[in-house]
């Protein structure tokens, strides 16, 4: 038995902060990036807690790719006066810090169940609606996907007004996150009628208006837009998981550093090569992995589909290479880490590979992968 539940509720469209001026707490706590700080931004939240007299205090100790000390210190700071309300408001990392900081406050205190808010800043991560939170261990140079019900926020807020001044390199980086989180919730082993529905709709929304919001920042349809397609894919991959791409751009972002978008972009490509068994040298067959008929359905969505199989997979893989060299993001690692040597990266690809097979994301991928094929994959993208 399956089951499909959305437990966030979702405020969107024009003016959806005044969701904020609505709530009926005493105080809370928001936890957000600096930037959010220093922009100015954070008053279009605080003006809104002001007029519904809500006490509020900041938490900005947030950096990319949450630590675990980071987390630490966002738990001693809501244990302090355990406000009914927290609001993680950013990108990913603020969001997925509040996300671990309500979890692991609540292991402190059993008893202390405080609502969770979360306002993305950026169209790519889909965390206001998922189950997944991701930390990391710099001293290990791991990152560990987390999984559990209790980091579902109760509300997400999108309001397209925060995403109008994202710089065009983030909106790349973050609108092939939502195209890889949409694709890979596709082909996942647990997905399933409703992931998929989201999933198609997230993809469309994405060829549609990405390379337009990529353009100008001015375009407030197409950012509204890829605002709501990266909350669809969030809620596809909340229900059907992700696959080997995240697991293996998990590995790149905290080996390398490289932006988790700009990682899963790079991969992308090679991953649909990979799973669905279509090279530049291919045949038609007789049968295909189950994924391929996925795969094709979405090149039919985005309006490049073919003659069959084999060329509509090689159409797909071209039209992302494509969307990638369109948007100025790098085709290889090499290319987005240029001080990184070839020899500095090579010695790292067992680890690497060793760490992405127990990634959580990577167990629904369509295809099993061996440490071989891992590393094989990482080879071609350097």
């Amino acid at each position: 038995m399956k089951d499909f539940h959305i437990n966030t509720e979702i405020f969107f469209g024009e003016n959806a902060l005044d969701r904020l001026s609505a709530l009926h707490f005493d105080s809370a706590l928001i936890i957000a990036d600096p930037f959010v700080v220093s922009s100015g931004m954070i008053t279009l939240l605080t003006a809104r807690l002001d007029k519904a007299h809500i006490r509020y205090e900041l938490f900005t100790d947030v950096v990319p790719d949450p630590p675990v000390e980071k987390v630490i210190s966002g738990v001693a700071a809501v244990m302090k006066s355990k406000p009914p309300c927290i609001i993680g408001v950013g990108g990913g990392s603020a969001i997925d810090t509040a996300k671990a900081v309500k979890k692991f406050a609540g292991q402190f205190d059993e008893n202390y169940t405080p609502h969770l808010i979360a306002i993305p800043t950026t169209s790519g991560t889909g965390s206001e609606v998922t189950r997944f939170a991701v930390i990391s261990n710099p001293a290990e140079g791991r990152k560990y996907p987390l999984v559990d019900e209790e980091l579902l926020p109760d509300e997400a807020i999108l309001d397209e007004v925060l995403v109008k001044s994202v710089p065009a390199s983030v909106t790349a980086d973050t609108g092939m996150d939502v195209m890889t989180h949409a694709i890979e919730a596709y082909v996942s082993t647990e997905n399933n009628e409703f992931s998929g529905a989201l999933a198609e709709k997230a993809v469309e929304i994405s060829g549609q208006f990405l390379i337009r919001s990529y353009s100008s920042c001015d375009d407030t349809h197409a950012r509204r837009k890829m605002h709501i397609a990266s909350c669809l894919a969030g809620l596809a991959f909340n229900s059907a998981s992700l696959g080997l791409n995240h697991g293996m751009a998990h590995q790149l972002g905290a080996r390398f550093h490289i932006p988790h978008g700009r990682a899963n972009a790079i991969l992308l490509p090679y991953i649909i090569e990979y799973n669905s068994g279509v090279t530049l040298t291919n045949r038609s067959q007789k049968e295909y992995p189950s994924c391929v008929r996925k795969y094709c359905n979405l090149a039919r969505i985005l309006g490049v589909s073919n003659m069959n199989e084999v060329t509509t997979i090689r159409a797909l893989i071209s039209y992302l290479h494509f969307l990638n060299a369109e948007m100025g993001i790098p085709s290889k690692v090499s290319e987005a880490c240029p001080k990184l040597t070839e020899t500095e990266y090579m010695a790292a690809l067992d680890d690497m590979a060793a760490a992405a097979l127990v990634d959580n994301c990577t167990a629904t991928n369509p295809r099993t992968p061996t440490p071989e094929d891992v590393i094989e994959i990482y080879r071609k993208i350097w």
